[in-house]
C-alpha cells in the first residue's frame, strides 16, 4: 500500500467522503459526506446511542465498532457528550440503528477510495 492510498483511507474514514475528495471526485465525495452524517444526525435527534468500548456483551462491541466508524463523528461525541442515547424516545431503537448504520456504510466508502486510490477501480 502506497502512501497516497494509506492517506485516503484514513481521511476517509475520519471525515465521510474526502477520500475520494482527495481522489478529485468531488461529486461523490459531496453526495457520500452529505448522506452519511445526514444519517448520523437523524440517529441522534430520534434519540439514538454512540456506543463506547464495553466488555461484558459481545453486541456493545460491535456496535462499538460500527459507530465508530462514523471517525471525527464519534471522537466528537466522546468529548462533548452527545449521543448519550434515550431509552423513553419510541424511535431510541431506530436512531441507533442510523448511527451504526452512518459507520458501516462509510467503512464501504473508506474501502472504496482505497480501491480507487490503488488503481483497483476507476
Amino acid at each position: 500500500m502506497n502512501a497516497k492510498s494509506f492517506i485516503c483511507l484514513i481521511l476517509g474514514w475520519f471525515i465521510p467522503g474526502l477520500g475520494h475528495i482527495t481522489l478529485k471526485k468531488y461529486w461523490h465525495g459531496l453526495i457520500f459526506f452529505v448522506c452519511i452524517s445526514s444519517m448520523a444526525v437523524i440517529g441522534l435527534f430520534m434519540g439514538g446511542k454512540i456506543y463506547s468500548f464495553q466488555t461484558e456483551n459481545p453486541l456493545t462491541v460491535l456496535a462499538f465498532f460500527s459507530d465508530m466508524g462514523i471517525g471525527l463523528f464519534y471522537i466528537l461525541s466522546k468529548f462533548f457528550a452527545f449521543g448519550l442515547g434515550n431509552l423513553k424516545n419510541v424511535t431510541f431503537e431506530f436512531g441507533t440503528a442510523y448511527i451504526a448504520g452512518a459507520g458501516l456504510l462509510n467503512y464501504l466508502i473508506t474501502l472504496d477510495a482505497l480501491d480507487i486510490a490503488r488503481g483497483k477501480k476507476k
